[in-house]
């Protein structure tokens, strides 16, 4: 018998009738004899509420408390499940993501996940029983609750159908499957049948919302395949997987975008003080994300180091460089917002060179300013105004066919 892992998004679980119609797909599944194991993630209302209260008392709540909140969160939404599983007929049982022998180390808020020792899950599973276990949560050594951030509970998923040896992950949400682009901004994207995980991990990393990239490394890493779909009758979703023939795989799989990106220039007054591993040592330090970096060396110029970070981390990493400046030896800091980012992935890419220069020339036609440019065997990413991201997905998306893929 084949043991499924399946994780429902919140978006899935927000009103009576989509908890219903969740139930009954699994109670299907159960009858066509798999073995099932259910992350739920927990409702974003139901969990904002909590975290309100919290923030009532102080702005500084402390994170291992928070951390007991967010989990507390997750665990009602499990336990939830479970009962309308077994108001339906169905033998099931929840557990916390410490009973399910999620061990993560001691990092509260952000916790990567150390090792899973799921006995009591699989001896639930043997005796028939539904297991629905509180994603996004798990323990330290020192027993503390800990949660994993973004992306907790789909890799919490796929980490316990590694552990149990799963046939397969499937991930529910309201979208049915990975698009060639966000249908939102881009009406003739096609929905992909199958896509590497290279792929997904690079549109994943570039803006694409469908799944996180701690998910997507930990399945490829153990070649553990991931089905992307919704709750919709004789939907097939998105199977991601392993790529089996690299010269057959498409060009371009997909665009991706990310608004609200702002771009931060430091300027030095001779390229001796200039230090790239100093300065982003510092931000890494803070744990502020950098994407799209460019250095400018050139004679009879003053240097300067550009990078691209998110919006909201902008106000720290001021105030990070502003304390460091005479650490780090530079004379000003400008920035420049209003910007987005647009990426084109695929990974037929790598063996067919020409692609930059189609983006390039394509962007130019359209007038679009190219502020910043990154490039992998598999994607191209531009900075770009963010007046012209729309446009600039569309014109991406038609410049390579991507409406036509099957």
């Amino acid at each position: 018998m084949d043991t499924i892992v399946m994780k429902f998004g919140g978006s899935t679980l927000t009103t009576p009738q989509q908890l219903k119609e969740v139930v009954a797909h699994i109670k299907q599944m159960k009858e066509a004899g798999h073995q099932l194991v259910i992350v739920p993630s927990s409702i974003k209302s139901m969990r904002d509420d909590i975290v309100h209260a919290a923030n009532a008392i102080t702005n500084t709540p402390a994170k291992r408390e928070l951390d007991v909140i967010y989990a507390s969160a997750t665990s009602i939404s499990s336990a939830l499940m479970s009962i309308a599983l077994q108001h339906a007929g169905i033998d099931a049982i929840q557990l916390t993501g410490w009973q399910a022998g999620i061990q993560t180390d001691a990092t509260h808020r952000l916790a990567r996940i150390a090792n899973v020792e799921p006995a009591k899950v699989s001896e639930h599973l043997a005796d028939g029983k539904v297991v629905v276990v509180a994603g996004y949560q798990g323990v330290d050594e020192q027993g503390n609750i800990t949660t994993l951030g973004d992306g907790g509970t789909e890799t919490v998923a796929v980490a316990l159908a590694v552990a149990l040896q799963a046939t397969r992950v499937e991930l529910y949400s309201q979208v049915d499957g990975v698009y060639s682009a966000d249908p939102l901004i881009v009406p003739h994207a096609k929905k992909l049948d199958e896509l590497s995980y290279d792929a997904m991990l690079e549109l994943a990393q570039l803006g694409a919302r469908i799944i996180h990239p701690r998910a997507v490394e930990l399945a490829k890493l153990y070649k553990m395949p991931i089905i992307v779909r919704s709750l919709q009758q004789h939907a097939t979703g998105t199977l991601l997987k392993e790529e089996k023939n690299l010269e057959q795989a498409l060009l371009v799989q997909g665009i991706a975008y990310e608004s609200d990106v702002i771009r931060l220039t430091v300027g030095y007054e001779e390229s001796s003080y200039t230090s790239l591993a100093t300065i982003f040592t510092v931000l890494a330090e803070h744990r502020i994300n950098v994407d799209l970096i460019v250095q400018s060396l050139l004679n009879g110029v003053n240097p300067t180091v550009s990078f691209s970070i998110a919006k909201e981390q902008f106000a720290e990493c001021l105030e990070v460089l502003e304390h460091s400046k005479a650490s780090l030896g530079f004379t000003f800091a400008d920035f420049e917002v209003g910007l987005a980012k647009i990426s084109v992935a695929g990974s037929g890419m790598m063996l067919n060179p020409g692609v930059a220069a189609r983006i390039f020339d394509r962007l130019r036609k359209e007038d679009i300013e190219v502020k910043m440019v990154s490039t992998s065997e598999i994607k191209v990413s531009v900075i770009i105004p963010q007046d012209d991201m729309v446009r600039a997905a569309n014109a991406l998306h038609d410049e390579f066919n991507l409406q036509t893929i099957a």
